[in-house]
């Protein structure tokens, strides 16, 4: 039986295809144990830490020298500033291994380390949990995060009365078709 040039090509195109989804199957659990990972050194850095009550002892040098003998340890990644925000990743994200809903998006292996560590710089919850479904939703990279927080995304949605769009202007930029586009609030002398 003689192999035409088209069935070999779509031979090749469906393992060409086969070999992206396992990798992009392969980065994404990957991505997830990461997460998960960083969780946990956090939630042993909180624990150690406050020793059963509520709030640590201030003053410590724990942080400093976690990053000093990790880093001798196990190589990059745990540089001061990275173990503190694996220790706020716990605090803020308390329920990140058992949280239904929120758990789908945190462990859907879109959001990655570097998402969360711009997410964890947004102080009001109900902002990050916002950002964060966005970024989820919108599949955004790291730069586009940072954009649109950088660009208050939430505080200009909580007060428009145009939340579509207000999202669409996020999404798709602005579209400048008149002048009238131009100049949206007259001023008044």
């Amino acid at each position: 039986m003689a192999i035409t040039k088209s069935k070999y090509n779509a031979l090749l195109k469906n393992i060409g295809s086969t070999i992206e989804t396992g990798r992009n199957n392969a980065l994404s659990a990957l991505n997830v144990q990461i997460l998960l990972t960083y969780w946990e050194i956090g939630r042993h850095i909180i624990e150690f830490e406050q020793h059963g009550s509520e709030r640590a002892a201030y003053g410590t040098a724990l942080i400093n020298n976690l990053s000093n003998d990790l880093k001798v340890r196990d190589g990059k990644g745990f540089s001061r500033s990275n173990i503190q925000l694996m220790r706020l990743f716990y605090i803020k994200y308390p329920k990140y291994q058992t949280s239904g809903k929120s758990r789908k998006s945190q462990t859907s292996g879109k959001l990655t380390w570097s998402h969360f560590s711009e997410l964890l710089g947004v102080s009001y919850d109900m902002a990050r949990a916002f950002y964060e479904q966005q970024g989820t939703k919108e599949n955004w990279s790291v730069r586009e995060l940072k954009r649109q927080i950088d660009s208050a995304l939430f505080q200009r949605l909580a007060l428009s009365k145009d939340k579509k769009g207000v999202l669409a202007l996020a999404t798709k930029g602005q579209h400048i078709a008149t002048t009238a586009d131009l100049i949206k609030d007259p001023y008044v002398f």
